[in-house]
Parts: C-alpha cells; structure tokens; sequence
C-alpha cells in the first residue's frame, strides 16, 4: 500500500500505546479517566488547583502500581497547567508516560469542533503533540468525548496526524448499535471510532455498592453484548474533576481473583490506546464496519446543547478575529519579513487554541471564565496586528511618504479598496473623498509664564500625533503648522529658548496658541494588487475609474447588484443574473426562557419585527463604495415573566440597531454591519433572509468542508432537536448566500401564515418563501436550568450569568448577501467569502517624499477550486522551510495550480510535515474533492518574495 494512502495507520514519532498489564482475558477493560473541563462553571486557576491536587494523588499512585492506567483526558493542557506548579514533578511524569501508565494528548485542548476556524484544529494537534512528547509520547487516538458534535473533517485531519482511531460520545446517529464504525471525512478518509454510547462514565455504577462488583460488572456485561458481541467492554471509569477511588486495584484483583466462584467477567485496567491496540484500522478492517458519513449532529444518545452557539456571540466575533489576524500575520511574515517572531506567533496560537475548549468559546461558562477566554483571544489577535504592522512598516521603508505599501493577504490578483489619508487642499481625481478631518487641532488662550508648558507635549517635533512643519509667532499669538510627514527642517532649540524668553517676560500677557493641520482626507483608492503580494501606490496619480457605485437614501447599485431601501428598512436585492431577494435585513426579536447551552421558546408568545421608527441616510455616495446606515428602533419587552414563564413582560425598553449597507465596486454582494447595544434581557434577536422559495436544505462552510443540511435534526435523548446549526465561512440556502465573518447560528424558517412581512413582500405572494434566520444576540440569566422545555437533564449546575444578558453591551455583527440563483458553487460563494474576509493591509510609506515608485512583488498564487488555509515560516530540522496549506472546495476531484515566482518546488506533506509521495508538477497537483493538502520549501533568499531570514532561523 502506498506511503500516502489516507487510511494506512501510523502512529507518528513517539506515539505511545503503552501495553496492558498482564491479567486475565477480561470482559470489561476499565479505563480510569478524568474528564478536566479546564475552565468552565469556575475560572482556570479554580479548577487548576483542584487538578493539581488531583495529579499529585493520582502519579503518587501511578508510580505505587505498575498496573494502574489514568489517561488525561485527550488534552495536553492538563499536564501543562499541573506542570506549571509542580516543575518539580516533570521527570516523574515522563517517566510514567514512558512506561505506558499515563496518557496524554494527543490535543493541546478539548475543543468544540465548530466554535473555531479548520486551522486551529491543526494547530490543536500540533501544539498536544508537541507538548505530548517532550513528555515521553502522545496517545494516538483522537480522543472526543464531550464535545458538543464533530465536525465531518475531523476523520481527515486525525488521519494527517498519522492518528486512525477516535472515540466520542455525543452527535452519533440512531443507525448506529455497534461499539465501533467507521467514520468517514468528505475527502473519503476514515477512522475507526469507539463509540462511547453510555457516555464517559459508562462504569462508574459497576462499582455503585459494596461488595456488588461481581453482580454488577455480570450484569452490566449482558446489558452491553448487543454493542459488544464477544469484544471486550470498554468501561469508562471517570467523571468530571475526579480521580480514581484510591482502592480501585485492590478491588480488581479481588475480583478477577474470585471468577471461579461468582462467574463474573474478568476485568482489565488499560489506556485508551491499549484498549484500542487490537482493533485494526487498516482500509480492509474499516471496510468491514457500519460507515458514518461527514459530520456527527445527531441527538439520538446524548444532548448537542446547540444554544452554545449563539450565546455571548463576542466570544465568537473574538476568535474569528484572532484566527485571521494570526493567519494574515503569518503569511505576510514568512514571505517578506527578516525578522523572527516564532516566539510571538506560538504564545498566540497557544492562546488561540486553549480558548477553543468546549466550555471556553462555547460561551457557556460563568462570567469569569468569559472574560477571561476573552481577554486572551484579544490578547492573541494583539499579536497578529502587531506582526503585520511590523512587516508593512519594513516594506513601507523603501515606499516614498508621498504614497502607501498595499498588501493583499489572498492568493490571487485583485482590485481592493484601500482607505488612505493624505494631506492637501484638493483631493486627487482619482480617488473617493469618505470624510475630512479636523484642521484645528488646538486652540487656547495662556498667560506668558505658562507658555513652558507647551515644551511639555512636544517630543522631537512631534505635536498632537503630527510633526510640526513650522511655527510663527504673531502679536500675542504663536501658531503651529504640523502634518503627518514633515520635509522642512525644525530646530526644538531654537523655539525653546524663544519660549524661555518670552515666558520670562515680567508681567502677564495673554497669548494665542494655536495648532494647524494640513487639510486631510479619508480617501479610498482603487488598488490592483498582485497575489500575496503588494504594491506602492501615490494617491496624487489614482486614476480615476468610472461612476460605478451609487446611493441614495433608498438605492444602492454597483453594476452587479441592484439594492432598494424599503420604508422598513428591509432591503430587495437584485443579483446580476436577476435573482431577487424581498425583504433581507428585517429584525425578529422574541422571548428565550431558556439557558446558555439551550434556546427554549415561549408557548404562544408572539415575535416581533416591526419597528416604531426608520430612518436611513446616506453616508457614501460613490464611486468606489456606496452606503447607507438604516436605523431603526424597536419596544421590545425588557425580560421574560418571572412568574409566568411563557409570557413576556408588558413592559419594554427601546432597542436601537444601526445596519451599514454597502456595496463596493466588483463585488457581487452587499455587506451588512448590524450595530446594537442590548437593553433587555431574556430573548433572541434574529436576522432574517428571505429565499423567495420553499428549500429542503442548506449548505454551511466550515472546517474545510461545505455540510449540506436537511430541515430537521435527528433526536431519541432527552433534547428536542432544534434545526439551528453551525456556520463559520458563509451559509447559502436556494438562491440566498450569506458571507460571514464569525461562527453565526442560523435556522431555516418558514413564515406562518399571517406573519408580518416587509414592505416589498407585502402583497408578493407567489414570491414568498422559506427565509434564512441568523442569530445576531441570544441573552440568557442562567448558564443552565434545571427544568427546560425542550431538555430533560441540566447541562451543568443552575448558576446565575448576568453577563450574559449582555445588558449594555455592544454587539456587531458583519455579514453580506449574495443573490444568485444555481447553488453556492454557481455563485462562486467559497471566492466571495475570502474576498469578504480579508481587507487589504494599508502602510504609508516612510521614504522621502517624492521618489521613484517600487515594482510591484508578487508572491505564490492558487488557481483552481481550493482556498487557502495557512502559508508560514517553520523550522525542519536544521533548514527553515515555508509550508503552505490548501483546502478543496469542490464536491470532485480537481487540478489545483500554486505557482511559486520564486521557482523552488514544492513537496507534500501530512499535517506532521512527512513527505507523502504525492507529486506536485510544477506547482500543479490533483486535489481530491474536500482534500486538505500541505506542501512545503526550502525558504528562499532573496530580496523581494520570501526573503527566508525568518524561516532561517526556525
């Protein structure tokens, strides 16, 4: 079988499987477990303490036992967090995962699968490998088991770890009733799954009594043949926060040393991974199994609790914004930077990843663990600014300060809209005028022995954010000239000391300080840019381009979309194939008695969508970029009734929402900005994008796959199975395709009969039709209740969260709508959502005024149905190496071109960075449908693309 075969099982450098303690042939193999939800009803260092405590307990133990096994949970961070206060302990514990007692990894975090962008997955698993083996090994096994479903890629990217086997608990539909199947990615790639159906503490009852051990395990033992025929059980003996009973052994071997007399089934004590060690992955093993195809959401055995979704959705906005401002970094750093920020980019990833756990960005914690997943996803994006101010500000250097470095972080040529501000009386023709800046910038009246204090805020010849381009002094006056790039020479001496002399005056005179700025303008240009590449651009020789964008206060268009403002404030979409949209935008509040993990509706309340005022202006008028801001207010009920809990309060607070609409030359698609700050309590607003038509199913990007969806989810547990679900990239459903910025909670919902409709629908019945509604704000009071409508069990402890009522706070929340008829592949939908996505990074540059321009630099570009997931500096033994990752959009296989300028080759790789064989022909290679592929090169040096110092050093 080929080295690159997806489903050929290798366990990486240093997998550790350990080996079972020898014992009899056992019935039931216990696997003693902690489930460590490091942040979750209490904050980290909570928890950590309670860990540590645990871990002392359980190595003191491990080493006590040889026989004794305790697998950590999947996720290296618990080691690390127990680690980082007792260092002391390090060689003990690399010890004990050596001989096969402790499993660790292989994530670095338990994460939710649809809470975070495909990359962060990968960078999961490296991190939890990484981390693993400077211990002594990871567990090669995809270890899942409380996450909230999985996603339908996750077979493929165990499998690029050289990981075949996974275990979960949650999301496996009805059709499956064996302890194993096979779990297939879209791209074909599988693994074989442990079925963890009873949970991850199937076994705790087995030793529920004293002196039962034999009664229950026989009993437990028939109750699960169906699932197990004549494979040993998989006992999952843990639960959350806990560590074995200090007599579990005693007990075994009291057990296994009676079978004669009670009959009962052997017992064994194992890792996951020694569990797992005789059961073959390999393709023909695979094959013999229940296959499970793509994503895992089903309710049939245990709760998805798919409230998470839409709970403190800054969380969301917060992660989105980190993913990308580290994967812009990352790209503009390893192809034009000499400088190593490795450093920087592992503490951010780290950041990034621990906060993906799933009770991190799910947002179902307390409020004290949400700030504080929030602070460091800030904190990560932070870093990625920064790096990318680094870089832009290195290429600006070679930039006059008469023009601006454009930079395009996507891997093709494009025209992008660069906002700029220059200096001048008379803006460039070729450029549109967004706003004028204020030109006083300080005018005060002050008596002569206080002009010293002047001296105080000039630092260099820095004044007020400007540098100062002259000063004069006048009769009782002294006036300041300052610009953002100075070319005149100033003396900080001489007005010193003309300060110093007049301010010694006796007497008091009164004098006029003022400060001017050159006249400044906000403009956007019209910027070709070439792939991952950038260019110099003068804004005094912008050509001019024609008229193409347009508003008024009731219609937008750009050539390609036609947009018209009703006096709703809903909008009509006109797409350029004809494909209309009625009413997109309208707003549908109503009451949520429920918690974080669940949404839970009130029986016969009604919702809500019509506005008590509309106003709409215009606030850019062309030619680039046309927009309006739409306000519009609402009364909606300040809160649930706490006695009634199926009604509303009659009393109501006024919601204000601000909606951006704006369209932008080129682009197919309006943009949407949906700006509130919450007044209420207890409800879920709602934006809705009517289809014109009745579907039977939607389509969602995420994690490098494209899931279509029915009307319905699956249940059979205790939860009603709410049809909201997951998008990362865009949703698309009929003719309607939303671009998306965050994870965004959506639903497809038909109207009732007699339901409000907006201006343009009103009396369009032939037209109307199922609608798209996407959850912009879900405010609770409970992270979980006891009692729930749509719930049998809590999801966790009844804890107050006022937080997350998300009174007073502002949310935003930016999207675009692309109407066109054909699917989401006619529309080019994956394109749009990258274009929608990354802005062109801006630099002024930094050289003298006035010089010659520098050549445009192009960098490596992707032609055909994939996107680009992460291009990056790494380090490969002793060589820096750039590693680029590509992922399929396409239901088939298809030829993907990545053409380098620089002409090194490229070779590809699995996710760990091993060469697979696979040919790559001058950047040209076959993609399988949904394939992710890694390629990697030598850095290169040069003084334009890649310039290799960074990648060098790693």
């Amino acid at each position: 079988m080929p080295d690159n075969d997806p489903l050929v099982p290798d366990p990486g450098p240093r997998a550790n499987t350990g080996a079972p303690p020898s014992a009899p042939s056992p019935g039931i193999v216990l696997m003693p477990h902690t489930h460590w939800d490091r942040e979750w009803y209490e904050p980290h260092d909570v928890f950590r303490l309670r860990l540590v405590h645990v871990l002392d307990d359980v190595v003191g133990r491990l080493e006590a036992d040889p026989e004794l096994r305790f697998t950590l949970d999947g996720q290296a961070a618990a080691i690390e967090d127990y680690l980082a206060i007792r260092p002391e302990h390090t060689e003990r514990v690399r010890v004990l995962v050596e001989r096969g007692q402790l499993a660790l990894g292989p994530f670095l975090i338990l994460l939710d699968e649809f809470c975070c962008d495909g990359e962060t997955i990968v960078r999961n698993l490296e991190l939890g490998i990484a981390s693993s083996e400077r211990l002594g090994g990871f567990m090669p096994v995809g270890y899942l088991p409380d996450m909230f479903g999985h996603a339908a890629q996750m077979p493929q990217i165990l499998r690029g770890f050289g990981i075949s086997h996974a275990a979960l608990w949650r999301g496996v539909p009805d059709v499956v009733r064996e302890h194993g199947f096979a779990w297939r990615a879209p791209d074909g790639s599988a693994v074989r799954c442990e079925y963890l159906f009873d949970s991850y503490g199937s076994a705790l009852d087995l030793f529920a009594g004293p002196g039962r051990l034999g009664e229950l395990s026989s009993r437990y033992r028939g109750q699960t043949r169906s699932w197990y025929g004549e494979d040993p059980v998989l006992g999952m003996l843990g639960s959350d926060h806990s560590a074995p009973w200090p007599d579990l052994m005693e007990r075994v071997r009291a057990h296994n040393t009676a079978l004669a007399a009670t009959g009962a089934p052997a017992l064994g004590v194992a890792t996951l991974a020694e569990y797992l060690a005789d059961r073959p992955s390999d393709t023909d093993a695979l094959a013999a199994l229940r296959t499970v195809p793509g994503e895992l959401r089903s309710h049939a055995r245990g709760n998805l609790l798919p409230g998470v979704f839409s709970i403190r959705t800054n969380l969301k906005a917060l992660m989105a914004d980190a993913e990308l401002a580290l994967t812009r970094a990352e790209r503009l750093d390893a192809l034009y930077s000499v400088e190593d920020h490795r450093a920087f980019f592992d503490l951010a990833w780290h950041r990034v990843v621990e906060s993906s756990a799933h009770d991190s960005i799910t947002g179902c914690g307390v409020d004290e663990t949400a700030d504080q997943v929030g602070a460091r996803l800030a904190s990560a994006a932070h870093i990625g600014r920064a790096v990318t101010g680094r870089v832009a500000a290195a290429l600006a250097q070679s930039v006059p300060s008469d023009a601006f470095v454009v930079l395009n972080t996507l891997p093709w040529a494009r025209r992008v809209q660069a906002e700029v501000i220059v200096e001048g009386d008379e803006p460039p023709a070729g450029a549109q005028v967004l706003d004028e800046h204020e030109t006083t910038l300080g005018d005060e009246t002050m008596d002569s022995a206080d002009l010293v204090r002047i001296l105080r805020r000039i630092h260099g010849r820095e004044l007020f954010g400007q540098l100062i381009t002259d000063y004069a002094w006048g009769e009782g006056s002294l006036r300041f000239e300052v610009a953002e790039v100075a070319d005149t020479p100033f003396d900080l001496a001489a007005l010193t000391a003309e300060i110093t002399e007049r301010a010694s005056v006796p007497g008091t005179r009164p004098w006029r300080v003022v400060t001017l700025a050159q006249p400044r303008r906000r403009l956007l240009l019209d910027v070709e840019v070439p792939a991952l590449g950038h260019v110099a651009v003068r804004p005094s020789e912008a050509v001019g381009v024609p008229a193409t964008t347009s508003a008024t206060e009731r219609h937008l268009a750009n050539g390609l979309l036609d947009v018209v403002v009703a006096g709703d404030g809903t909008l009509t979409l006109t797409g350029s194939d004809g494909t209309v949209l009625h009413g997109v935008g309208r707003l549908v509040d109503e009451g949520d008695r429920g918690d974080a993990y669940n949404f839970a509706p009130l029986a016969g309340a009604s919702a809500l969508d019509t506005p008590t005022c509309v106003h709409v202006a215009v606030v850019a008028a062309g030619p680039l970029r046309a927009a309006v801001e739409i306000e519009r207010r609402y009364d909606v009920p300040v809160r649930v009734d706490p006695e009634d809990r199926d009604r509303r309060l009659d009393e109501t607070e006024e919601l204000h929402t601000r909606m951006l609409v704006e369209v932008r030359a080129g682009e197919p698609f309006a943009r949407l900005t949906v700006t509130l700050t919450n007044t209420v309590r207890e409800h879920r607003l709602r934006l809705h994008v009517p289809l014109g038509e009745p579907i039977t199913q939607s389509a969602s990007a995420g994690q490098f796959a494209v899931t279509r969806r029915g009307r319905t989810g699956e249940g059979g547990w205790g939860e009603f199975p709410l049809p909201t679900f997951p998008a990362t990239g865009f949703v698309s459903a009929g003719n309607a395709h939303v671009l998306l910025a965050k994870l965004t909670e959506y639903e497809v919902v038909t109207p009732q009969d007699g339901s409000p409709r907006s201006d343009d629908e009103a009396g369009s019945d032939e037209e109307a039709g199922d609608e798209l509604a996407l959850t912009l704000v879900r405010a609770v009071g409970m992270m979980s209740v006891n009692v729930h409508p749509l719930r049998d069990e809590p999801a966790g402890p009844q804890i107050p969260v006022p937080g997350a009522q998300y009174v007073g706070t502002e949310v935003t929340t930016k999207l675009a709508v692309l109407a066109r008829a054909g699917g989401w592949e006619a529309a080019e939908t994956a394109h749009w959502a990258e274009v929608f996505r990354h802005d062109a990074v801006v630099q002024r540059g930094s050289a003298p005024a006035g010089g010659p321009l520098p050549a445009p630099v192009t960098g490596p570009s992707l032609e055909g149905p994939a996107v680009l997931s992460s291009l990056r500096s790494l380090r490969d033994g002793d060589s820096g190496v750039l590693e680029a990752r590509l992922a399929s959009v396409s239901d088939t296989s298809a030829a993907v071109r990545f053409v380098d300028p620089s002409g090194a080759a490229w070779r590809a790789t699995d996710l760990r960075g091993h060469p697979t064989g696979e040919r790559v022909n001058d950047g040209v290679m076959q993609v399988g449908a949904w394939s992710v592929r890694t390629l990697r090169r030598a850095a290169v040096t040069s003084t334009g693309v890649d310039a290799g110092g960074a990648a060098d050093r790693r």
